[in-house]
């Protein structure tokens, strides 16, 4: 079998928010660090979904000894970019028992009575899990500054909250994992144009799907001042070009990978004698 090309650079190093960074100088068709095509990219997901499933098992056994250690993967992009296959080809490598996927759609009456933070902390992953936040918290300084309905004070104010948020997430152990997903507003009209031609997927389109697109600079614009303001050491952002499904994929994973490799996850010791229990059993 043919060894799968590997990144040349670390997703984590060459897709990072830093200072200076410019929304608008990220192609959503280049594959930064990857030097390998498409064919290869499939041969390097499917290559490393082992590594991915051991890691986590390493991790969710730590959980049940005691361990604080916790893995979050927030997922935020336009309609169509592929967070869908994010959940289902990276994350679906790992055990189901182990994984919170967390899908926040528009808030409840009773969401909406309470602060915008209060829905979200309540599916943050318990130690041991790895948690998957499709669309997050920062929904409420994308779409409420994109439709204006929060005054600049309250937006600074959340973007102060969420620091603070994640922060605390850090401090309880979670190792904090923001993607941006990247798609071309060119992109995506021919995903939802593809969409609405296969019978299968018109389940997916929404006509508030192309209500938004209307509003795309207006999106990159809240994002921009979203990395700006929210891209810390604690938790820094990592905008993935995503025109190209398969380099989304394996950069999303390489990146899990990464952070999972950063906790040094060994097996737990047996609390109990191991020789005596085997002898038992083989008695038995």
């Amino acid at each position: 079998m043919a060894v799968a090309i590997e990144f040349a650079k670390s997703p984590a190093e060459v897709l990072r928010v830093g200072p200076g960074f410019s929304l608008a100088g990220v192609d959503p068709d280049s594959t930064p660090g990857y030097p390998g095509a498409k064919a290869d990219g499939k041969a390097l997901l499917e290559a490393q979904d082992a590594q991915m499933a051991e890691l986590q098992e390493k991790l969710f056994a730590q959980g049940r000894f005691g361990s604080p250690k916790r893995l979050l993967l927030i997922l935020q992009a336009m309609d169509t970019a592929g967070k869908g296959g994010i959940v289902s080809h990276v994350v679906g490598a790992m055990d189901v028992q182990g994984v919170q996927v967390s899908a926040f759609k528009a808030p409840t009456d009773e969401e909406k009575s309470h602060d915008f933070l209060w829905r979200i902390e309540k599916q943050s992953p318990a130690a041991g899990m790895v948690g998957v936040f499709d669309r997050s918290h920062y929904e409420d300084v994308l779409i409420h500054r994109v439709h204006g309905w929060a005054d600049d004070s309250e937006l600074e104010r959340r973007y102060a909250a969420i620091n603070d948020f994640e922060a605390r997430l850090a401090d309880q152990g979670t190792t904090i994992v923001k993607v941006m997903l990247n798609i071309s507003k060119d992109e995506q009209k021919e995903r939802l144009v593809a969409r609405l031609d296969d019978p299968s997927k018109h389940w997916k389109y929404s006509s508030g799907d192309l209500a938004e697109r209307a509003f795309w600079d207006d999106y990159m614009d809240a994002y921009g001042v979203a990395f700006e303001k929210t891209s810390t050491d604690t938790a820094p952002w990592h905008v993935v070009p995503a025109n190209k499904k398969w380099y989304a994929r394996i950069a999303v994973q390489q990146l899990l990978l990464d952070a999972l490799e950063g906790l040094q996850l060994d097996w737990p010791k047996a609390e109990f004698d191991v020789a005596a229990e085997r002898a038992l059993v083989v008695a038995s």
